[in-house]
C-alpha cells in the first residue's frame, strides 16, 4: 500500500506546483501589462516629441472655435494618462482661456485624467499587487493608512508636489483608498495649484500684451502660494495627530 501511495503523492504535489505556477502567472500579467502600458506611453511621447509640441497647441486649439474647450479637456485627460507634464498644459490653458475659464477647464481635465489613471491601476493591477506585497509590513502600513486617513494623505501629496503627479494617480489606485474620497480630495487639493499655474500664465500673457503689470492677478497668485503652504502644514499636522492618537490607544 505504501508503494502505491507514493506516486499519488507525487502526482498531487506536481498538480499543486502547476496550479501555483498558473496562479503566479495570473498575478504577474496584469501589473506587468500596466507597467508596459505606462512605459510605452512615455516612450511614445519621447519618440514623437509630443512634449515639445505642447507649445504649438495654443494656436491649434484656438482655431477650433467652440470645440476648443472640449478638445483641450480631452487632451488634458489623455496627457495625464500618458504621463505628459500637466503643468505645461495648465499654463497653456491659462494663456488661451484666461483665469476664470482656464481654471475650470484645467480642473475638469486634471481631475478626470487622474480618475482614469486611478481606475486603470485599481481594476487592472491592485489584486496582484496586494497578493505580492501582503506580507510586506511597509506596504501593509501604507495600504492601511490610505484606508484610514485617505483624505489627509491625498491632501498632503497633492498640496506638496514631492512625487510626480502622473505616477501618484496610478499609485493611489493600488491602495485601499475609496475612489470617491480620492476624486473629491484630489479635486479640492489640486485647485490651489491649478489657480497658481493658470492665473500665473494669464498674468504673464496680459503683461506681455499690455506692457503693464496685472496686479490683481499677481495678488491672486501670491495668495494661492501662501494658501498652499498653510494647507499643507495643516494637513500634515492632522495626520501626525491622528497617528499619535492611534499609537496611544
Amino acid at each position: 500500500m505504501k508503494d502505491n501511495d507514493a506516486p499519488m503523492d507525487v502526482t498531487l504535489e506536481t498538480k499543486d506546483t502547476d496550479n501555483g505556477k498558473k496562479a503566479n502567472w495570473r498575478d504577474l500579467w496584469r501589473p506587468i501589462s500596466l507597467l508596459v502600458f505606462v512605459a510605452a506611453m512615455i516612450i511614445l511621447t519621447k519618440i514623437f516629441g509630443w512634449g515639445e509640441q505642447l507649445g504649438n497647441l495654443r494656436q491649434w486649439i484656438q482655431s477650433l472655435g467652440a470645440w476648443g474647450p472640449v478638445v483641450y479637456v480631452l487632451i488634458y485627460i489623455l496627457s495625464t494618462v500618458a504621463a505628459l507634464p500637466g503643468v505645461v498644459i495648465s499654463i497653456i490653458g491659462g494663456a488661451i482661456y484666461g483665469s476664470f475659464l482656464g481654471v475650470i477647464l484645467v480642473s475638469i481635465g486634471s481631475t478626470l485624467g487622474a480618475s482614469l489613471a486611478f481606475l486603470i491601476a485599481r481594476y487592472f493591477a491592485r489584486g496582484a499587487v496586494v497578493r505580492w506585497l501582503s506580507k510586506d509590513e511597509k506596504f501593509s502600513r501604507l495600504d492601511e493608512m490610505t484606508e484610514k486617513h485617505g483624505a489627509v494623505i491625498v491632501a498632503i501629496v497633492r498640496l506638496i508636489p514631492l512625487f510626480p503627479f502622473d505616477l501618484l494617480n496610478y499609485g493611489f489606485g493600488l491602495t485601499r483608498i475609496p475612489f470617491r474620497t480620492y476624486v473629491l480630495w484630489s479635486w479640492l487639493c489640486m485647485l490651489p495649484g491649478t489657480v497658481l499655474y493658470v492665473v500665473g500664465a494669464d498674468a504673464v500673457s496680459k503683461a506681455i500684451v499690455s506692457g503693464g503689470i496685472p496686479w490683481p492677478l499677481i495678488i491672486i497668485v501670491m495668495a494661492c502660494a501662501v494658501l498652499l503652504f498653510l494647507l499643507a502644514r495643516y494637513a500634515y499636522r492632522i495626520l501626525n495627530n491622528r497617528e499619535k492618537n492611534i499609537d496611544d490607544q
